[in-house]
């Protein structure tokens, strides 16, 4: 059994690492979670004799097998629980993430699997983000990012990068949803915002802050 707080930082570590490569400063740590960087000391010193991080010092941290197969376990509940949240209980999309938050330390292997096979074991969350098997194995993702598209380039919209409320409810106020197709008419040169064509034939216009945290499979 692993504390709320450990789960916490195995997941923060986890996602560093598979953002900024192997080892991870505790300065990054710290900043992620919203804590000081002597408690994240404390910690990692803590966590690695429990052999769940491998922790050098002025290096920085890593995750040790044991402790990444911890961190993809909590991914692949807080992913599920979202897909309930969003298909079952009728959430928002945009609502659901802290949600799952707290329900992803529910450290019960039954009702995970029991909630992987009502849910019909999805592959993805109601984000597009791919949900790891119990043998913690994503599937392979081949889409891009919209904003490394040109124009004539088309798709399907299949994830975000942007995980935030805010952003999500944008999409959902430009009548954007996983699964439509979006076509590439325009790239402007001055500001590089991107005219899209979806799926109804309307065109819209959107900044390329927007088209950058569009996950497109092509």
């Amino acid at each position: 059994m692993h504390s709320f707080t450990e789960e916490n930082y195995l997941k923060a570590i986890y996602k560093l690492q598979e953002a900024n490569g192997e080892m991870v400063a505790t300065s990054e740590v710290a900043k992620i979670l919203a804590v000081n960087a002597a408690s994240v000391t404390d910690m990692v010193k803590k966590m690695a004799q429990k052999k769940l991080i491998i922790y050098q010092k002025m290096k920085g941290v890593k995750l040790s097998e044991k402790g990444k197969q911890v961190a993809i376990g909590i991914i692949r509940n807080h992913r599920l629980w979202e897909v309930f949240l969003v298909d079952k209980l009728g959430f928002r999309w945009d609502e659901v993430h802290e949600l799952a938050e707290q329900l992803e330390h529910i450290q019960s292997e039954t009702l995970i699997s029991k909630l992987d096979a009502y849910l019909g074991h999805p592959k993805t969350d109601p984000h597009g983000d791919p949900i790891p098997d119990a043998n913690g194995v994503f599937a392979k993702s081949k889409s891009v990012l919209l904003s490394s598209m040109d124009a004539g380039g088309h798709g399907k919209f299949t994830g975000v990068s942007d995980h935030t409320p805010a952003f999500l409810s944008y999409l959902d106020k430009i009548g954007l949803s996983l699964g439509d197709t979006i076509k590439v008419m325009q790239v402007e040169e001055f500001d590089k915002s991107y005219t899209l064509q979806l799926k109804t034939k309307k065109e819209i216009t959107v900044s390329f802050k927007v088209a950058n945290g569009l996950l497109i499979s092509a």
